[in-house]
């Protein structure tokens, strides 16, 4: 047959995006027939051919039917999960749309009860690897990626700071472009704020910001609203206090951000040197979220829903004696805690120092180890996501 173009008028329910017209078909007919249209016109339908030599039809003719093909089957119950998100990079929590949200923690919502329930999740990843870049230290970001990656079924190869050639003096651009050749998704964390965006920028593969610095902390942020909605059920009317070092806090300048998607009262509780950026208060305030700062826990503790504290961060200050001034200003006892609401939730990054009292642990609003638990589950929809497989 002779290379030409054939227009078919096909119904393709489901496959176009409501905003956009279903178009006619346009087959090119070669050595195979193979459709022109955009990839979200054709990517749920099929083309067989039929030779025949029938009198009608000449030598070397054939048949085309074009079919739709079968639905993919997730054990899960996943059904076709459109984010935008695949192929992205997830640099800062500034990119991600609350419809985003919503289908990454139900996603996640139902990668939980798979992993719960014993159901096999590993046939999703089958064959991709994940390069895990950590230049700081980490426990749960890396673990909890790795974790995911290897619950669905991918491979990791890790990559830090002593066992790279950044010893010999190679640039952090060099190694992300080398990095990108091996691997199908990188997570990069770099102690230099903006490091990895400017990594994004020579990364052929989706690149995901595990933290740089002082700066943001998406994927943390992420975890923590899962966690939130679900330990509460909602996000929308809560009362949410950020406490502790907040100048220095990547996870809560993330966290202030992605929390404008949502109708809520943030409140900021810290010693004077460590108050909340003003550009994230700045950030906030323009979408008219409203914001209240105390240096009393006391005061901001009774119509708290979310407590979220953190530490102290001694690495981050220049002077022992700085750190020391401040080290202990804010401790979750039981006794402090009768103040506080009795369905409410305690939530911490981690890791603690002496911020949380560990005899606080067994108390039911205690939430900061199944919020670890919980991000887990949300890598595991974010790498699926990003990686095209949800």
């Amino acid at each position: 047959m002779g290379t030409k173009a054939m227009s078919v008028s096909v119904p393709v329910t489901g496959s176009a995006p409501p905003s956009e017209p279903v178009s006619p078909l346009k087959l090119v007919f070669g050595t195979e027939p193979r459709f022109v249209n955009p990839p979200h016109v054709t990517r749920n339908l099929n083309i067989e051919t039929f030779p025949t030599d029938s009198p009608q039809q000449g030598s070397g003719d054939a048949l085309v039917k074009i079919s739709p093909n079968p639905p993919v089957s997730h054990p899960i119950g996943l059904t076709g999960y459109s984010s935008g998100m695949t192929g992205r990079h997830v640099l800062n929590v500034g990119s991600l749309s609350k419809e985003q949200l919503h289908q990454l923690f139900n996603l996640a919502h139902s990668m939980r009860v798979a992993v719960i329930k014993d159901r096999p999740l590993d046939y999703l990843l089958k064959g991709k690897v994940m390069a895990s870049i950590f230049y700081e230290v980490s426990t749960r970001t890396m673990c909890s990626f790795a974790a995911a990656m290897m619950r669905l079924g991918g491979s990791v190869i890790y990559m830090n700071e002593h066992m790279s050639s950044s010893k010999k003096g190679e640039s952090i651009r060099d190694t992300i472009a080398v990095m990108s050749s091996y691997a199908d998704v990188l997570v990069l964390r770099h102690p230099e704020p903006g490091c990895v965006e400017t990594a994004s920028r020579v990364c052929r593969k989706p690149l995901i910001n595990a933290g740089d610095g002082i700066g943001e902390h998406p994927t943390q942020a992420l975890l923590d609203i899962f966690t939130i909605r679900e330990e509460i059920g909602t996000v929308n009317g809560l009362t949410i206090t950020m406490v502790g070092d907040l100048k220095h806090g990547r996870t809560v300048h993330s966290l202030a951000r992605l929390l404008t998607l949502y109708r809520v009262t943030l409140r900021y509780v810290s010693p004077t040197c460590l108050q909340m950026p003003q550009s994230v208060v700045d950030y906030v305030s323009t979408k008219g979220i409203k914001q209240e700062v105390y240096t009393s826990l006391e005061d901001a503790l009774p119509e708290t829903d979310v407590l979220y504290m953190t530490r102290i961060q001694q690495e981050r200050f220049k002077k022992l004696q700085q750190y020391n001034e401040v080290k202990g200003s804010y401790i979750i006892t039981p006794k402090l805690m009768t103040k506080a609401k009795k369905k409410m939730v305690v939530m911490h990054p981690l890791p603690r120092v002496d911020e949380i009292n560990e005899s606080f642990d067994s108390d039911p609003r205690a939430a900061y180890f199944r919020q670890a638990e919980f991000g887990m589950y949300v890598r595991m929809a974010l790498l699926g996501l990003i990686l095209g497989k949800c």
